[in-house]
């Protein structure tokens, strides 16, 4: 069996499609699924079983001879969140659970670490184990990252294979419960759908112009695929950056959804929220080279070719993966 934890989350229930699409269905889904619209991410997935997240400790101690990875993907994702107690539980001290788990049972782990440990990039976007002690996050979902991969570094013991991602912005379909915290995409499309024009925020950074704001846009098609090559071919040990390694800003990102909505260009700039400001990531870009010295042949998307498959292939049809 193979174990995905968020698994009715966007990132969690694209994985178990691929994985269905790839002979997969002995799949075991952990996941609070009191969230009733994150579940419609799962209504059409080959799964074994569903196991609820506060029962998924026992559970794996119960069954860890007939599991043959875990992708741990769950977490609290929502970087306006500053309740420490709820990073605690669900990101940190969970994490550490499942790790100490999959090394008492010997069992290979994938699990979802973060770019926002990266902060504003001050000390630079490398994954090399060196620099993990270097970075300051800008919130407390970023350090809750933070914390269980310098935590993972320090462990003596491991799980016979292990493997961090450090995800930068991903988009693409099964994102639609994420209200605020889904991708500019999402939000584009609905916008220009509604009004005919998109609001972008305005920086508040001199030498950055209006639009400019840069992120590395990743499609969940990739991501997924990605995981799944570490999943088979297991390379050296460690943390990853997932990205493409290529900065986009959110003018062009814009651009990209008006052009596959044949629509014509309308875009207006407001103030980026106050409760925001402060820690807004205005430039975001994977350096690769580590994960490309494992040999994982993966070509990303661009970005317009990625916005053009999300928008025509399942945004306009209302369609998940």
């Amino acid at each position: 069996m193979i174990v995905v934890t968020g698994a009715a989350g966007f990132i969690g229930s694209a994985l178990i499609s691929y994985l269905n699409k790839k002979g997969h269905n002995d799949l075991v889904a952990v996941d609070d699924f009191s969230q009733y619209r994150k579940n419609k991410n799962l209504a059409t997935k080959d799964i074994l079983l569903m196991v609820r997240r506060d029962q998924a400790f026992d559970w794996l101690d119960n069954n860890a001879s007939s599991i043959q990875a875990v992708f741990h993907i769950g977490a609290r994702t929502d970087t306006t969140e500053f309740n420490q107690q709820v990073f605690d539980e669900l990101n940190i001290e969970y994490s550490k659970h499942i790790w100490q788990l999959c090394t008492t049972h010997k069992i290979p782990l994938l699990y979802a670490s973060s770019a926002a440990t990266y902060g504003s990039g001050e000390n630079g976007y490398s994954d090399e184990h060196l620099a993990t002690t270097q970075f300051k996050p800008l919130n407390p979902y970023g350090w809750s990252k933070q914390i269980v991969d310098t935590w993972i570094l320090e462990q003596t013991a491991m799980p016979p294979a292990w493997f961090g991602f450090k995800f930068f912005n991903v988009y693409g379909p099964n994102e639609y419960h994420k209200s605020r915290m889904a991708s500019v995409i999402y939000h584009a499309f609905n916008q220009i759908r509604q009004t005919g024009k998109m609001k972008l925020f305005r920086s508040h950074r001199s030498g950055i112009a209006d639009g400019y704001q840069s992120r590395d846009f990743i499609y969940i098609m990739d991501v997924v695929k990605t995981l799944y090559w570490f999943f088979e071919n297991q390379p050296e040990n460690g943390i990853y950056n997932l990205g493409t390694g290529l900065a986009r800003p959110f003018l062009h990102l814009t651009q990209a959804v008006f052009y596959a909505l044949e629509i014509k260009e309308n875009i207006e700039y407001i103030d980026t929220p106050e409760d925001i400001r402060d820690t807004y990531q205005y430039f975001t870009e994977a350096d690769m080279k580590k994960l490309r010295t494992t040999g994982c042949p993966m070509e990303f998307h661009s970005l317009e070719a990625g916005v053009q498959d999300y928008v025509q292939q399942f945004l306009i049809p209302q369609k998940y993966y």
